[in-house]
């Protein structure tokens, strides 16, 4: 039987921590424990300070969180964070003078390039954010989409600080008019001899999103590193990772979103057997998410007695009101206790409950609920890439405890 008492305990029993679940987890939580593990593909040159043991590398240039590595606590370190790059990484002399960094601002009244120098002096602030890749849960689409099978490793909760998008549009006058969108575009070399716009990384978002936005220069209290975005990246909260443009070198508000590939065509909801057009709807804003990070068959099997369900919930541009945890697949519900600091809305916040489990097999999921309303879906939403899966279903975990 499993017992859940209906006043949840005050003190934090959570005592694992990232780095011993780490120790003693696997490729990924749909393997069992006695299954042998793939040899490990080594970290990419911009990325090999990264810790291999908390991470699933599947390229040169996506790398995932396991899951077992998000442990207990809300901001997740740098070298545990997912990496997911559309085109390799600049040289890395563009992070020996950071400050030299350039950046041309258009569609402003009075457009100018700035230095990350010039940045510095016109404003600063902080926020913690869900960074996700639209593709993390893509590893549970049965139609196995391509790209990166992402599980929920292509997710962190990082700190970023910088000056706001809206004081630099300030300083330059603010916009010109009939301006709907901001456009990022990404530093990385192109190669020559190609159309740029097939390749380069150019996102559109909604001008008002620049209320929140952020030219970071700045992750978890160091320097954005070079495989994150260093020397600058712009920062869009509450959107997917795609639109928080990496070695940004230019910044305009358009009248129109950008047609490079990327946009037009590409990180669009098209039905399954398509092919993306600007006609289907873009992956932008983020809706509310959670899954459980522990118990989780990583360990191998659990033994009976009392454990702390706990995980990860999230808004996207709103913040979580509440989380329910179910230990049968979604028959029946409990409600979560909110745990730690509450960061903002734009970051995720961790969830317990303590359930006390006698031997047998469980299905443990979470269902996360908005402050306005929205209840995270038990279905994922079917499309050829294998975007925004928020499926509490799909996020499920099987565990056995002996």
């Amino acid at each position: 039987m499993i017992d859940i008492p209906a006043s949840l305990p005050r003190r934090h029993l959570l005592a694992s921590s990232a780095s011993a679940l780490a120790a003693i987890g696997m490729a990924t939580w749909t393997r069992s424990a006695t299954a042998q593990a793939p040899a490990a593909r080594p970290l990419p040159a911009s990325a090999s300070w990264k810790n291999p043991a908390s991470v699933i590398v599947h390229s040169s240039t996506t790398v995932e969180t396991k899951r077992s590595a998000f442990g207990t606590s809300i901001i997740t370190p740098a070298d545990q964070l997912y990496l997911r790059n559309n085109l390799p990484a600049p040289d890395a002399s563009i992070v020996a003078d950071r400050d030299a960094w350039k950046i041309t601002l258009q569609g402003v009244q009075r457009p100018r390039k700035l230095t990350v120098r010039d940045l510095r002096s016109m404003g600063l602030e902080t926020v913690a954010m869900v960074l996700q890749c639209s593709g993390n849960g893509r590893g549970f689409f049965p139609s196995k989409p391509s790209g990166t099978p992402w599980t929920v490793g292509a997710a962190g909760c990082v700190v970023w600080s910088g000056v706001p998008v809206r004081a630099v549009v300030e300083a330059l006058g603010g916009l010109s008019p009939g301006m709907r969108f901001m456009t990022g575009t990404g530093g990385e070399k192109l190669p020559e001899g190609i159309d740029p716009k097939t390749i380069m990384v150019e996102r559109s978002v909604p001008a008002s999103a620049m209320g929140d936005a952020l030219l970071a220069w700045e992750m978890n209290g160091e320097p954005v590193s070079l495989a994150h975005g260093g020397p600058l990246r712009l920062i869009v909260p509450g959107y997917t990772g795609v639109n928080s443009i990496k070695y940004i070198k230019q910044l305009a508000f358009t009248a129109q979103e950008s047609d490079a590939n990327i946009m037009s065509h590409g990180y669009r909801i098209t039905p399954p057997g398509g092919k993306g057009d600007p006609s289907q709807p873009s992956v932008q804003e983020m809706t509310v998410k959670s899954w459980v990070n522990s118990p989780h068959p990583e360990s191998g099997p659990l033994r009976e007695g009392w454990m702390q369900i706990h995980g990860v919930a999230f808004g996207g541009l709103q913040a979580v009101k509440g989380v329910e945890v179910s230990i049968d697949g979604g028959k029946n519900w409990q409600k979560a206790r909110l745990v730690g600091p509450d960061l903002g809305k734009y970051a995720w916040r961790q969830f317990v409950l303590p359930a006390h489990f006698s031997p047998g097999s469980y299905l443990v999921t979470s269902r996360a609920t908005d402050m306005a309303g929205n209840v995270q879906p038990e279905q994922r939403v079917e499309n050829q890439s294998g975007y925004n899966n928020t499926s509490w279903a799909d996020h499920a975990v099987k565990v056995t405890v002996a």
